[in-house]
């Protein structure tokens, strides 16, 4: 047999360190991280805040938050969900696109101006042109809100929908250090306003119904089947989303739900000790010996007789 050299010997194992748990879990890129939340010396304790934006399956979560040494602090969050209940979209449809994530980075920024009541200095873009944006400072007046993107683990791929979002904060009224080249189309220092107007009104998804009506209408209707029901086609989708932008301007603030508490308390059995416990079988061998004893005595058998004589037989 060949020599095979041991590699996970004991000093391997002595200078092993484990990673830390969201690194083995894949959810945190400590790397990145560590760039995005280490503050200046000389700012002190002074927050360093980030703007996050997380895409699942359904929705589009954005929020803004700090590091501490405990863990982060939110200060605002927004998430698509609330386009559909409180923002006037007509259906729980598209609240994943980059349409919809563009509508939730500039809830989030209207949100969290209005908490810090500078929402009527930094009114932000309200024509939305597609045309690159940035906040500029008001004289004699605080400074505009500066955060920086954190996008996790995801590809920032060009035309991707985290890039919707920023596009979001910014027209909102954030100052955020960005570039444009990774926006839809967008060549390295330019970008192309057109486009990116149509992709803010959701005219990207109006081609694609168009597109789809004309090659399989019986696919088009199932595909586009809550979009139908509530009458939004590639006509109507740049009012829709116009009037819910609208709305957001209009009132971004969070307004918290009334909770009804439980109508039954649930109430824990406290712990019995050493002697409740032995007293408790004693109660409950007298009951099964009760029982047994009140039970009336049944003859045997002559069954049961013939069988009990086998046993002794074979015995």
């Amino acid at each position: 047999m060949a020599f095979v050299k041991l590699v996970k010997n004991n000093a391997y194992f002595k200078r092993y360190q484990t990673k830390y748990r969201r690194r083995r879990e894949g959810k945190t890129d400590y790397r990145a991280r560590k760039r995005l939340v280490a503050q200046a010396k000389d700012k002190h304790n002074t927050p360093k805040y980030r703007m996050i934006v997380r895409l699942s399956n359904r929705y589009v979560y954005c929020q803004i938050a700090w590091a501490t040494i405990k863990g982060d602090r939110i200060l605002a969050c927004a998430n698509s969900k609330e386009l559909a209940d409180k923002y006037d979209l007509p259906g729980y449809f598209g609240l994943k696109n980059w349409t919809a994530c563009y509508a939730t980075g500039l809830l989030l920024a209207r949100r969290v101006l209005k908490q810090l009541k500078l929402d009527e200095i930094y009114e932000g873009q309200t024509e939305n042109d597609g045309e690159d944006y940035m906040v500029e400072e008001a004289e004699g007046q605080p400074k505009p809100f500066s955060v920086c993107l954190d996008v996790g683990l995801q590809t920032t791929s060009t035309g991707a929908r985290i890039f919707g979002a920023l596009k979001g904060a910014l027209d909102g009224g954030l100052y955020i250090p960005h570039s444009v080249r990774r926006w839809p189309a967008a060549e390295k220092d330019q970008v192309e306003s057109e486009l990116l107007q149509k992709y803010i009104y959701g005219g990207h998804v109006g081609e694609y119904m168009e597109a789809m009506q004309e090659d399989d209408e019986e696919l088009y209707g199932k595909h586009f089947a809550k979009y139908l029901e509530k009458e939004v086609d590639a006509e109507s989708m740049e009012d829709t989303w116009k009037a819910v932008y609208d709305k957001i301007r209009e009132k971004p603030e969070l307004v918290r739900t009334k909770k009804n508490p439980p109508t039954k308390k649930k109430t824990k059995k406290l712990r019995l000790n050493s002697a409740q416990r032995k007293d408790r079988v004693r109660q409950k061998m007298a009951t099964f010996q009760a029982k047994k004893d009140a039970e009336p005595r049944t003859q045997p058998t002559v069954c049961s007789q013939m069988k009990t004589k086998k046993l002794r037989l074979n015995s």
